[in-house]
């Protein structure tokens, strides 16, 4: 039998935050929006994975991706729903997620892409106070048995690899209309 190594180093960050949480959910801290944070400090963006930013919002990896080169977008000003946003600073998002999404297919070159908000703890947001988009880069057998079988995810690249072919992209006119 062939066996072969599936590596994804930056997963053991992942399992080892797991670990330091309190296991008492009225213990888990109320104010963990990173976005709030990363937005407030932009010497700090090729840290955090922000790989484009505008006066009103930014563009990041998602460090715990639904599949390789999966960007979050979202402004600088917080809040928990669309609704909660006026006109101006709506249109300011969906432009900054059509930025995210031309950015996924000049860099990568998927074969599609899951363009999503979830708005609310039930439905699925992990920052619930802060609303953000998520644009999920898909090619065909991007899911598999590691996913069916192990409930786990497997991305082929190291996140800062991608967030480095993100601002190359960007350097050389990926989002230049």
């Amino acid at each position: 039998m062939n066996h072969s190594n599936l590596w994804a180093p930056w997963r053991m960050a992942y399992l080892r935050s797991i670990a330091d949480l309190p296991q008492d959910p009225e213990a888990t801290p109320k104010n963990s929006n990173f976005f709030r944070t990363y937005w407030a400090s932009p010497q700090d963006d090729e840290l955090n994975l922000v790989v484009h930013r505008t006066a009103e919002g930014m563009i990041l990896l998602n460090r715990y991706p639904y599949a390789n080169g999966h960007l979050l977008i979202a402004l600088g000003d917080p809040a928990p729903t669309l609704a909660d946003y006026d006109s101006a600073q709506r249109q300011t998002f969906w432009t900054l997620v059509d930025t995210a999404s031309r950015l996924v297919r000049n860099c990568l070159n998927p074969q599609g892409l899951n363009i999503g908000v979830n708005e609310g703890t039930a439905a699925g947001a992990g920052v619930p106070e802060h609303l953000h988009a998520h644009v999920v880069p898909r090619w065909g057998g991007d899911t598999n048995f590691m996913t069916t079988l192990g409930g786990i995810r497997v991305s082929p690249d190291a996140l800062e690899s991608v967030a480095s072919a993100y601002r190359e992209s960007i350097e050389n006119g990926a989002l230049d209309a």
